[in-house]
């Protein structure tokens, strides 16, 4: 048995050291400030689709209990910088994701988030294209909307057709009983089991304009043919989602109530109701500033530079040695 060894080599962990110096350098040629946030919050995430590590926090052993949760972003915490006067702001953090695990996942990851106000989603992806195409060794990213993603690999737009055909189009791949009237469910199912595999023969790729249902926090507006999008850009980098990015949300009260719709969402799935993050409302109510930022898996990230088949063949212990 040799299970005290690490899941990556060594070499490949002198891979991974660095991926993380070029990343401290790029942040600091652009004069982004490098920040810590915690990783243990009083509140949850609200997003029905990712689940919280809970702990026990005692004050005083063996007396008093508080419940608190493993970050899965720090995004709440560094939009409170930006709020409180930061300016350009970046961290690679470990965050936590519970029932996440597999060749692509592990509970326990890394993740580079950064923010540089004044940006819009256009701008934050120039910028995300310049720190990767070195690392991809790629010359270019493309760029695609979701409508025009659905017509390349599935022959319609989204917007322009009921849930009763996402339903069936849906069941046309997937072997599914499900019942659901919500259109982003389907949406969701065919991006992640239909088109998704087939972005593998693609370099690399952003998604843009998703659904405004699908901002979270990013602001919506309308796109070159007067529909309501989402602020919002994914890359995808051989059929892997490598980041997720946003022209921020910065209207406290269209906050509060995302939040709300999100936590509604999480009881019409029986899922547990955890504390909002309200400090982020206020954050936002003392003035952020019009920013854009993004969240990309450093994990990921080399796994694809390397052409690892797993994420555990670049993080020191995965979960099975952890």
């Amino acid at each position: 048995m040799s299970e005290w060894r690490p899941s990556a080599t060594i070499e490949n962990l002198r891979h991974r050291a660095q991926l993380f110096n070029h990343i401290r350098e790029f942040f600091k040629q652009l004069d982004v400030l490098e920040v810590d946030t915690p990783v243990m919050s009083q509140c949850a995430v609200s997003d029905p689709f990712i689940d919280s590590f809970e702990l026990n926090y005692c004050p005083v052993v063996g007396i008093t209990e508080q419940t608190h949760y493993l970050q899965t972003s720090p995004e709440y915490a560094m939009k409170r910088l930006l709020a409180a006067g930061s300016g350009a702001i970046y961290q690679m953090s470990k965050v936590f994701r519970n029932g996440e695990y597999g060749s692509r996942h592990n509970p326990e990851f890394t993740m580079l988030e950064w923010y540089q106000p004044g940006y819009d989603d256009h701008q934050l992806m120039d910028e995300v294209e310049a720190l990767v195409l070195p690392i991809l060794g790629l010359n270019s990213i493309e760029r695609i909307t979701y409508s025009d993603l659905f017509m390349r690999y599935l022959g319609f737009r989204p917007e322009q057709v009921g849930v009763d055909r996402l339903v069936a189009e849906t069941k046309k791949h997937v072997d599914i009983t499900l019942q659901d009237d919500d259109p982003d469910t389907w949406l969701n199912l065919l991006i992640s089991h239909v088109i998704e595999p087939q972005l593998k023969t693609v370099a690399a790729i952003f998604v843009t304009e998703y659904p405004a249902s699908q901002a979270a926090l990013a602001k919506v507006r309308k796109n070159s043919v007067g529909e309501w999008v989402a602020a919002r850009f994914e890359l995808f980098v051989n059929g892997v989602e490598l980041a997720n990015g946003y022209h921020e949300l910065t209207d406290p009260q269209e906050q509060q109530k995302r939040l709300q719709i999100d936590q509604t969402h999480r009881e019409r799935l029986q899922l547990p109701q955890r504390p909002l993050d309200y400090r982020l409302v206020e954050a936002l109510e003392a003035g952020l500033p019009d920013c854009a930022g993004v969240a990309l898996g450093v994990d990921r990230l080399l796994m694809l530079a390397l052409n690892a088949d797993s994420i555990a063949e670049v993080i020191p212990f995965d979960y099975s040695k952890a």
